[in-house]
This record gives structure tokens, sequence and C-alpha cells, in this order.
């Protein structure tokens, strides 16, 4: 199977080709790709719903091989080289550089013929790099924690080590102890994520470099059974389960920012009477939020936190776990509800 990677790069330069030899045969561009005219007609497929944004018909490449000669127009932008100010150079040169920390890239050999190429350039520009010192360059460096285990996680991974793991389960405030076999690291939405399969839970999980407060290598085998498969990314980090408590919420306004820091199912605006009015006791449009939910305790804490910005609408024993916790509360301060 071909990866996406060596398709794109193909289709990249495929493009610029099939410009410069209009009319060319569906045969000869196949083998100068080195793929069968069917290959070829599927790139073409492809390429017909590509563009630049917008996704309009004059957004789109435009692409005809009915006669078995290839004719392609409305792709002038991807033929023009490509060209960076010194800033984006440099940036980029900082973020492949972070790729290739991470020693699991399957594209290396890519990665470092683009960084020969861009400090070529860079270092060949009018303005040396050392005056590129006063230049701003966003870069996302790992925390202590992060960065202490990351090389030694890396090399388990690479030398197929069995890790011992003290983890913090924050959603319930909890150190556990944990034998993993690492599968993958990678780094998403500004975090280091381990991806192991977990003898404690006998199955694949995801660890949270920031959250391991110990690792030690076992010297033991430690390759995942082949039932352990890695996520697909694509639908985000966190994902969906069957097993899953669906919680719906109301939140005032105050408490609108949920919305933005949880995943979520779905979200809507009602206007809301009752336990939830502002502080003139005028009833006022509230955030309905239903979420998928693998442990409620951090969902408690969040709702103690809340306090009067936010309503239990289901499940209801959830509402009730959550009443008695604040009488706790209240109780140790001598209160009551």
């Amino acid at each position: 199977m071909e990866s996406a990677t060596a398709r794109v790069a193909r289709l990249l330069t495929m493009v610029p080709w099939l410009l410069s030899h209009p009319g060319v045969s569906i045969q000869d561009a196949a083998r100068e790709f080195g793929v069968t005219p069917a290959g070829l007609e599927r790139d073409l497929e492809l390429l017909f719903l590509c563009g630049t944004p917008g996704g309009m018909p004059d957004d789109l490449i435009e692409a005809e091989w009915e006669t078995g000669r290839i004719y392609l127009g409305n792709a002038d932008t991807i033929a023009r080289p490509l060209r960076l100010s010194l800033d984006e150079a440099l940036t980029l040169i900082v973020a492949l550089r972070a790729i290739e920390a991470t020693g699991q890239l399957g594209e290396a050999q890519v990665v470092a013929s683009t960084l020969a190429k861009l400090e070529e350039a860079t270092g060949s520009h009018a303005q040396p790099l050392a005056d590129a010192a006063g230049r701003r360059i966003r870069v996302q460096v790992a925390d202590d924690e992060e960065s202490t285990h990351l090389p030694v996680l890396r090399c388990a991974l690479t030398d197929h080590r069995r890790v011992h793991l003290h983890y913090l389960v924050s959603s319930r405030d909890e150190v556990t102890r944990r034998d993993v076999d690492p599968m993958r690291l990678f780094a998403q939405d500004g975090h280091w994520y381990l991806e192991a399969f977990c003898h404690r839970a006998d199955d694949v999980r995801l660890f949270r470099l920031d959250r391991i407060q110990s690792v030690q290598v076992r010297g033991v085998d430690g390759t995942p059974p082949e039932r352990a498969q890695v996520r697909d990314l694509d639908a985000g980090i966190f994902q969906a389960a069957g097993s899953d408590t669906i919680v719906t919420l109301d939140l005032a306004p105050s408490a609108r920012w949920v919305v933005d820091y949880y995943p979520h199912e779905s979200v809507e605006q009602i206007e809301c009477a009752g336990p939830m009015v502002d502080a003139a006791g005028e009833a006022f449009t509230v955030t309905r939020l239903t979420l998928r939910v693998a442990d409620l305790t951090w969902v408690r804490r969040l709702l103690w936190r809340l306090g009067g910005q936010a309503r239990v609408v289901d499940p209801p024993g959830l509402a009730a776990d959550v009443a008695r916790g604040a009488r706790a509360a209240l109780l140790a301060y001598g209160e009551d509800l």
C-alpha cells in the first residue's frame, strides 16, 4: 500500500510537469511517474477535487484526459515555485527540528533533505541568520516533566522495553502504578503523549507526559500484543466509547467557557426559568451542553466549581451526587443547604 505522504509528493511533482507537457499521453505520463495508467487516472481524479481555498469551480484544478491525452488548467499557483520569507523559513526550520527530535518519523530522509535546503537558503540570504535574532518566532517548549521523560520513553520505544509508570489520573486526583508497552510518542494540542498498551487496563491507553510522575524501564520485552492498535488521531485525542455516560448540563452565560474547553456532543441555546435566574430574578437564555463522559469524577468537581452557574439535567444520579457533595462541604463549615 502506498503511503499518503508518497502520493502527495507525487501529485505535487506531477502538476508542474503536466502543465509543462500539455497533451502528453496517459501511458507516457504513467511511465514518467512510475505508476500504472489506471493509477495515474486515479491521481487525476483526485487532482480534479483539489485547488485553492474556497471550493468554488474557479478554485479547483481543471483536468481533462478522456481522449487519452492529459490537459491541466487553473493550476498556476501550484506550478509556481514556493517562496518563503526569512521569518517563514526560520519558523519552518524550528518546526522540522522539533519533528526530527521525536525520533519516530517515517519520512526522516524527506525532513533531512528539506532542512538542508532551508538552511542553505537562509544561510545564503542577504540577511545573515545572526541578524534575525530580533525576529519573533513562536516556539512551544515542553515543560520540565515532559522534557525529562521524553528521551527515556523514546529509548524504551526504540528498544521495545516495557515501562513502569507512576501516573496521575487527574479526573480522580489519584496516582496509579502501571506497566505499559510503548507504541508511539506524539505531540498534539500543546502536549506530548505516550500511546501504549496498559497491562492494568488490558487495553490501549494515552498518557500525557506532564502527568507522568516517574518512569522506570523494565528489563523485559515491551512489544505490544497484536490486538493493540494505535488510534486514528484525525478524530481528535478524546474519542467516545460505547460505555461512556451521556451528561446534559445547563450553563449560565458566565459558564459558557465550558463549551470551548471540553469536547462535547452537542450544544444549543434555550430559555430557562426556575433555579437558574439572574440577580434580578429574571430567566435568561442558557447553554444546554451534552457530553460523553468516561468518568463522572471530574464532572462533579466541575459542577462544584461552577456552583449556581450550572445545573444537571441528566443523569439524575449525577445531580444527587453533586448535591450530597455540596451539602457535605457546607456542613464542614457548620452550614447547610
